[in-house]
């Protein structure tokens, strides 16, 4: 088995691990530092000897490298009594991998990595990192930031977490459906950051945003009766489901209008159906999944029940109100009704200054205003726009835009 081998069986078992451990042992950071231990451990051995089962290999590595540390820490040679006495820790590999309770054991690590007491910076990172198993270097390039950084913020989040005493614990059920919010935020961060990259040279940052959803599933599974984590499941399939058609063989944008919808994923499709079933339309996240949904179901951009879309970016203004929120209820107005009375919403934005800094809106009223025949005053936006743009896929996209007008 080569390093390949090695990263895929730990994508896949890095949660259960870590969970496993940190509630062994009592400390998160120390269980996070044996699973990476083990995986080091696994790129030197494997290679040389494939274990028959590399996911108990990795676990009962790691519980090893669990108790080392604990041996080396006197302060706590009576959890590692504990520990050692343990008839599931020893030498051999455990056939049986999952614990019991291994599942509230991951549902607890999404909890603690996302803990209100984190930053939202942390708190993305650590679930990457822990929960995700990326290497700090894959979360370093998902978000454009240096190794060292992501680095600084795991190591900050775990001493974080440490000196707030936060328990490895499932929160109580009123406080769990409280914090599932903060959880649900992350992972809604995650996608988005890979469905549309907020700079460099790609459009789509597809690993990243399949580990959102992959996060989201195993949530859900989870926790089966919160409705907007099925909310939240169903807009991250939808969403992904139009991923082939986003750019081209050079990964240029595709504009919704010019998508080839045969390239949709249709099984994703049935998957976020499915999954919008189950949620909760009053929800921000179930509104936008039926948002999804309703261009799923339509053919072509002209064919599309636009009118039913406005209604719900109204009701999703009403449950999650924000000036993205109305800005793309702008862009459905100018699809059903024109951009004459769409125009009026953007110009609300501008003058109430709700979006500064971001090429959002320059970028919808320069397409209202080319629909409108005020080519100059297009142009300009378009422009705008450019500059204020730090992808520079989407960025090329408004310069032909701009030069087009000119």
């Amino acid at each position: 088995m080569g390093t390949a081998d090695v990263e895929a069986v730990w994508r896949v078992e890095s949660a259960r691990i870590v969970a496993a451990l940190t509630r062994f042992t009592g400390d998160f950071g120390l269980a996070e530092d044996a699973a990476q231990e083990a995986v080091a451990e696994a790129l030197v051995s494997w290679p040389r000897a494939s274990p028959a089962n590399p996911a108990g290999w990795l676990m009962a590595t790691a519980r090893r490298r669990a108790i080392d540390a604990i041996r080396r820490r006197v302060a706590l040679q009576d959890r590692y009594a504990l520990l050692a006495a343990d008839p599931t820790v020893d030498s051999t590999v455990d056939d049986n991998v999952d614990p019991d309770r291994i599942d509230d054991d991951v549902l607890a690590l999404m909890f603690v990595s996302c803990h209100p007491v984190l930053s939202p910076e942390a708190r993305v990172a650590l679930t990457l990192r822990v929960v995700a198993g990326l290497s700090s270097e894959e979360v370093a390039r998902a978000f454009l930031v240096s190794v060292p950084t992501v680095q600084a913020r795991i190591t900050r989040a775990k001493k974080t977490i440490a000196a707030a005493g936060v328990p490895f614990e499932l929160p109580p059920a009123g406080e769990r459906r409280q914090r599932l919010g903060g959880v649900l935020r992350v992972l809604y961060v995650i996608f988005t950051e890979g469905s549309t990259a907020t700079s460099g040279e790609r459009l789509l940052r597809p690993d990243v945003a399949y580990e959102a959803v992959r996060l989201t599933r195993t949530l859900a599974a989870l926790q089966p009766d919160e409705p907007e984590v099925h909310g939240l499941l169903a807009l991250c399939e939808l969403t992904a489901a139009r991923f082939p058609a986003r750019t081209g063989p050079d990964g240029a944008p595709v504009l919704l209008a010019d998508q080839d919808r045969r390239l949709w994923d249709t099984s994703a499709i049935r998957r976020g159906l499915a999954a919008l079933a189950r949620a909760s339309t009053r929800g921000p996240y179930g509104v936008q999944a039926a948002i999804a949904a309703t261009h799923a179901a339509a053919p072509s951009v002209e064919e599309t029940d636009w009118d039913r879309i406005v209604v719900l970016y109204e009701a999703l203004g009403r449950a999650a109100p924000s000036p993205v929120v109305e800005l793309n209820r702008a862009v459905a107005v100018a699809m059903a009704s024109g951009p004459a009375q769409a125009l009026a919403i953007v110009d609300e934005l501008v003058a109430a200054n709700r979006l500064p800094g971001s090429h959002l809106l320059p970028t919808v009223r320069g397409e209202l205003l080319t629909r409108l025949g005020r080519r100059p005053e297009a142009r300009t936006e378009w422009e705008l726009a450019a500059r204020l743009c730090a992808n520079n896929r989407e960025r090329s996209v408004l310069l032909a835009k701009a030069a087009a007008l000119s």
